[in-house]
């Protein structure tokens, strides 16, 4: 594969508009996400509530994808390297919540590419999207970051920055919990049909293993979404509209027909809100999502 070596990006690309698009948020939809996550709490399903139904916080992944899935359609630059787009894998995910999606939602997504870095891989680009309701009022702010493997960034790098940041983990903490949970061999097909996020290496074991991979593999955004469960549960008192910030990174791959562990690594309790620290580990003890890190506000149920 020494064409890959050949590919690069210029860092002056950091800072491209990105199209914007304009989507509409069913009940069906945000009821399947939740569903294919096993997360039945009642703020995603229960239309008697009294409050509005939102949906599973990951939802955000979904509502996003369509531009992610094609993004070459929506890149307002001339002359931008399309062919690098092939070499891309997710990252990393930050997500900071102005409130969750709701059902019956329009929604507005706008975004641009934030940062192009040099990585030890190749090249780290990031994406942002900033989403407004029909009101214009802020949605949430995604932050996508992808390493384009082989990929040689030039022009120094651009946009580092502007990127958010998380308060650090104290070195040296014991765990507070962890949670096992077993990903069925279906979970992928669920999860592909239910999100709209697709991609073959979940759901054919062909192309898996055409691109290196020893069978179809767990969709990030799905790991992710399980851990978040586990902490929304467990730290707010099942109230997910009390989620602030999300960041994770994705470090390795869960096979479905194994388990996941989900481990809240520390806890820091401060006036308004808690930190949380996170991790989740595949069944070999790869450490499949790191650093990932929440902020709660604190609720009535809150310690």
């Amino acid at each position: 594969m020494q064409w890959i070596s050949k590919l690069e990006i210029d860092s002056s690309f950091a800072g491209t508009l990105l199209k914007p698009i304009t989507l509409d948020v069913p009940w069906r939809n945000t009821m399947n996400y939740a569903a294919s996550l096993n997360d039945d709490n009642d703020f995603y399903f229960d239309d008697e509530r009294d409050d509005r139904l939102v949906a599973h916080p990951m939802y955000c992944a979904a509502v996003t994808w369509p531009v992610v899935e094609r993004i070459w359609e929506f890149i307002e630059a001339d002359h931008f390297p399309l062919e690098v787009l092939a070499t891309q894998v997710h990252y990393s995910e930050h997500i900071e919540f102005h409130r969750l999606v709701s059902p019956g939602d329009r929604l507005r997504v706008t975004g641009k590419i934030a940062a192009i870095l040099p990585h030890r891989a190749g090249t780290r680009v990031v994406l942002r999207f900033d989403v407004f309701d029909e009101k214009d009022q802020p949605v949430f702010t995604e932050h996508i970051g992808s390493i384009m493997r082989g990929v040689k960034c030039t022009g120094g790098g651009d946009g580092e920055e502007t990127l958010p940041r998380t308060p650090q983990k104290t070195e040296g903490k014991q765990s507070v919990w962890e949670s096992r949970i077993f990903i069925d061999r279906l979970r992928p097909f669920v999860y592909d049909g239910c999100s709209d996020i697709v991609f073959p290496i979940h759901t054919s074991k062909k192309f898996a293993r055409q691109v290196g991979l020893p069978d179809i593999i767990l969709q990030g955004t799905a790991t992710l979404g399980y851990a978040v469960r586990e902490l929304i549960n467990r730290e707010a008192g099942g109230n997910p509209s009390q989620c602030n910030v999300l960041y994770a990174r994705f470090s390795g791959m869960v096979l479905p027909g194994t388990e996941i562990k989900v481990i809240l690594t520390e806890k820091k309790c401060l006036p308004d809100r808690i930190h949380l620290y996170f991790c989740v580990m595949n069944q070999e003890e790869t450490v499949v999502i790191k650093d990932g890190f929440a902020d709660f506000k604190k609720g009535q149920d809150s310690p």
